[in-house]
């Protein structure tokens, strides 16, 4: 079990820590980063506003997504747990009740859903690299790209295929560890991922409508500006932060004690917003340079952008750098989905963590399968909110995400007493007042919002 105390009392974690504030940094704002801020930020904020939209939106980041991180790195590092542990330790130390150990155990089922669809559509990004490599969007027509992407997905096998193909990465990565797996990979990945984006955005600088695609993202339009918008903005920033699901909780067990829990959440806070954006100003100006619609959401991706990459000279580069991008972001995401569950088969069945790692592997790889055929056999199946996919990506999105980081917040804001939380936070000055704050009263509340939005 993971009773071990260090010199100074503090307890230590089972599974190692990160080396450096840095490894911490980027580990989390891997897990954060996802295929949502290649294409749903900028996206979201072309239709509700531009300018006045990303306003909202960094208010947003700042008195709810923030004080939710570094709710749950405070209380991940107090425990040294996987999250379940971790909020039963907690509970009873703080005199409440070991049951808050639903709440964590809510974040690992929710991680594990999540990545059951999310490594089918990652598993889309990997083949679309080999189809752009192979050149098969040059100088093709709309129809065509079309069909290209309708007859993969439409093709149960190769689906399959693919998302068995990221699983299997995805496993590899998780399975070497804190140190060697999971700080390796994003050491290489996080900064991979920003410097394609930067070769990406040199190229659309040079498209001849740069200004167009600028112009898109931040032209303040106040009147389109509703209270949709508003919610729409507060579930973005809640939801880009990988916040509510155990991943930052797992992650901040590992974190060292001299690292400052604020000065981290503010640099992955700014980080996370920082690479949305610029996947804003990378991808428009080649929509608006091709004459393509900027309002295609998800066919952003895989019909209107491979279309785009098709028309211009060195397409194909670019159309694989993209997709290799793609698929980077999808990666970093999803061990940090994997972690919360492997640390608690870890410490809860006494495995080694290669086994607990090809146990919770094949669990979401079988779960997977129901959003594979969602897409082909299964496409006229549907109950609830639609297919198995889509009621999957609705349950975990809409309810247990903003639940989970409701009850964490109130947890670390209510339950925990002042000196727990403050001997975290390092102190009592006016960053920590404006933390507890937060997360006491203004958090809680706009989670409702997006809860109660989601619901009814």
């Amino acid at each position: 079990m993971l009773s071990n105390q260090a010199g100074d009392g503090k307890r230590t974690s089972l599974h190692g820590h990160w080396s450096s504030r840095m490894a911490f940094i980027l580990a989390v704002t891997g897990s954060a980063v996802g295929l949502g801020n290649i294409w749903k930020f900028p996206y979201i904020a072309g239709q509700n506003g531009g300018g006045a939209f990303v306003l909202v939106y960094l208010v947003c980041v700042v008195v709810i997504g923030m004080p939710v991180m570094m709710s749950e790195i405070l209380i991940g590092r107090r425990g040294r747990r996987n999250p379940v542990a971790t909020m039963q330790l907690l509970g009873k130390e703080e005199g409440s009740s070991n049951k808050w150990g639903w709440v964590g155990g809510m974040g690992v089922i929710a991680g594990i859903l999540i990545l059951s669809y999310y490594s089918v559509i990652a598993g889309w990004t990997l083949a679309y690299v080999v189809k752009s490599a192979s050149g098969v969007f040059v100088d093709a027509s709309a129809a065509a790209v079309s069909d290209q992407f309708s007859g993969f997905v439409g093709d149960w096998r190769v689906v399959a295929l693919c998302h068995t193909l990221f699983m299997g990465l995805s496993v590899f990565v998780v399975a070497r560890g804190v140190e060697r797996g999971l700080e390796q990979a994003v050491r290489f990945m996080v900064p991979a991922l920003l410097l394609l984006m930067l070769v990406l955005l040199g190229y659309s600088i040079n498209s001849g409508f740069f200004d167009e695609g600028v112009a898109f993202m931040f032209t303040p339009d106040f009147e389109r500006l509703t209270w949709n918008s508003v919610l729409a903005a507060l579930g973005q920033a809640f939801f880009t932060l990988s916040i509510g699901m155990g991943a930052i909780m797992a992650y901040g067990a590992y974190l060292p004690e001299e690292t400052s829990i604020i000065g981290a959440s503010a640099a992955v806070v700014t980080a996370d917003t920082a690479i949305a954006i610029l996947a804003g100003l990378a991808i428009f100006p080649l929509v608006f340079a091709n004459g393509l619609n900027p309002a295609d959401g998800p066919g952003l991706v895989f019909d209107t952008l491979p279309l785009a990459f098709g028309q211009m000279p060195g397409g194909v580069f670019f159309s694989t750098v993209f997709f290799i991008l793609l698929s980077f972001a999808a990666w970093t995401s999803a061990i940090g989905l994997m972690e919360p569950a492997v640390a608690w088969i870890v410490e809860r069945f006494h495995k080694t963590r290669a086994q607990a790692t090809v146990a919770v592997g094949l669990l979401i790889w079988f779960i997977g399968l129901g959003s594979v055929l969602s897409f082909n056999v299964l496409a006229e199946f549907k109950f609830l909110a639609g297919t198995i996919f889509a009621n999957v990506d609705y349950l975990t999105s809409n309810i247990m995400l903003p639940l989970g980081g409701l009850l964490i917040t109130v947890f670390a804001g209510w339950v925990m007493c002042r000196n727990s939380t403050a001997d975290e936070l390092r102190g009592s000055g006016k960053l920590y007042k404006s933390w507890r704050l937060l997360a006491r009263f203004i958090a809680p509340i706009g989670i409702l919002l997006v809860l109660f939005n989601a619901v009814f």
